[in-house]
C-alpha cells in the first residue's frame, strides 16, 4: 500500500476512534502476518513470474530473484495468483562468497569480522556478527544488504544462521546469544523506521525467544527446519524427543501471537501428509520441499488457496 494512503487511513482511524498522542510513522498499520496459511520457500532458480501464478500467501526468495529491478518484487506481491507477502532471505550469522558485497581478496586479507569457512557449506564463512564492521555490511548505509532489500520492495527479511550463536558459545563466548538477539533487534528497528510493518523472521534457534523476551516481542515470527522430517537425514522422521522439545518452545511462539513457519524435507507422500497435519494441529504453517530449495513444489493435497 502507498505510504500516503496508509497515513490517510491511519488518520481516519484516529479521528473515528479518538486516538491521542503523537502520530508517528511506526504507528502505521502493517501486513496481517497471522492471516498467512500457506507459503513457499525457494532460493535457487526462483522465477517470480512462475511463483506469481500460484496462490501462496507468503514467499521466501533470495535477493537475486529481484534481478536488480525495482519492479519485480512489487509485481510478485500483486500477482495473478493473488496478493502475496514477500520475504528476502538474508544470512546474518555467516557470509557467502557469492553475495554482491563479497570481496575476493577477503580470504587472503580477512577483515576483522571474517572467521573460518563452514566445512559443510562450500563458500560460506562464519562471521563475528557482533562486529560493527560486519553489521555495517548488513544495514546502515544505502549500499548495505538490508537497505537494498527495502529499496527493492520486499515486505520483510528471513534471517538465516541465527543459530551461529551456538558455534561461538561452544568456543567460549558467553555473550554470543545476547549479541545475536541484539543484532536482530537492531536490524528490525532500523528497517521499521524506513518501512513500517517490516517483517522479521529468524530461522531456527527458537530458544532465543524464550531466553530473551525482548527478542520474541520484536520479531514477527520464525521459520524452523526439520521439525518433523529431515533431521538428521532427508525423507526420514526427526527424533520424537527432539521434535517434542522444539514443539514445546514453538507453542510459546504461537501463544505470543507469532507466525510459525515449518520447513520439512521429504518427498514421501505419507510423510508430507503427516507433516502438514501435525503443523496445522499446533497452529504452525507447513511447507514440505527439497533441501536444495531449488524447486517450486506444490504438494498434492496441500495446494495453496
Amino acid at each position: 500500500m502507498d505510504k500516503r494512503l496508509q497515513l490517510l487511513l491511519w488518520i481516519a482511524v484516529c479521528v473515528v476512534a479518538g486516538c491521542g498522542g503523537t502520530l508517528t510513522p511506526t504507528a502505521l498499520p502493517g501486513p496481517d502476518w497471522l492471516a498467512v496459511d500457506d507459503f513457499v520457500y525457494q532460493l535457487q532458480r526462483a522465477r517470480p513470474d512462475r511463483i506469481g501464478e500460484t496462490a501462496f500467501d507468503l514467499v521466501v526468495v533470495s535477493i537475486a530473484a529481484a534481478g536488480n529491478s525495482k519492479a519485480v518484487i512489487p509485481a510478485l506481491k500483486s500477482s495473478p495468483g493473488g496478493e502475496k507477502l514477500v520475504l528476502c532471505y538474508m544470512s546474518i550469522g555467516q557470509t557467502e562468497n557469492y553475495r554482491f558485497y563479497w570481496n575476493p581478496d577477503w580470504p587472503k586479507n580477512p577483515p576483522s569480522w571474517l572467521d573460518e569457512p563452514d566445512p559443510v557449506w562450500s563458500g560460506d564463512y562464519w562471521v563475528h556478527y557482533w562486529d560493527p564492521e560486519w553489521q555495517r555490511i548488513l544495514f546502515g548505509t544505502a549500499e548495505s544488504y538490508l537497505d537494498q532489500i527495502i529499496a527493492l520492495g520486499f515486505d520483510g527479511v528471513y534471517l538465516d544462521r541465527v543459530d551461529a550463536y551456538r558455534y561461538y558459545e561452544e568456543k567460549g563466548r558467553d555473550t554470543a546469544a545476547r549479541e545475536m538477539a541484539d543484532l536482530v533487534i537492531a536490524l528490525a528497528g532500523y528497517a521499521r523506521e524506513r518501512h513500517p510493518g517490516f517483517g522479521v523472521f529468524p530461522q531456527n534457534a527458537e530458544e532465543l525467544g524464550i531466553r530473551f523476551p525482548d527478542y520474541l516481542e520484536t520479531v514477527t515470527g520464525i521459520g524452523v527446519e526439520d521439525l518433523y522430517y529431515g533431521y538428521p537425514r532427508d525423507h526420514e522422521a526427526s527424533p520424537p524427543d527432539w521434535t517434542a522439545q522444539r514443539e514445546a518452545i514453538l507453542d510459546q511462539w504461537v501463544e505470543a501471537g507469532k507466525l510459525v513457519l515449518v520447513i520439512d524435507y521429504t518427498r514421501v507422500p505419507e510423510q508430507i501428509d503427516d507433516a502438514y497435519a501435525r503443523s496445522q494441529a499446533r497452529g504452525y504453517v507447513e511447507y514440505v520441499t527439497v533441501r536444495s530449495l531449488g524447486q517450486l513444489i506444490i504438494n498434492k493435497g496441500h495446494e495453496p488457496d
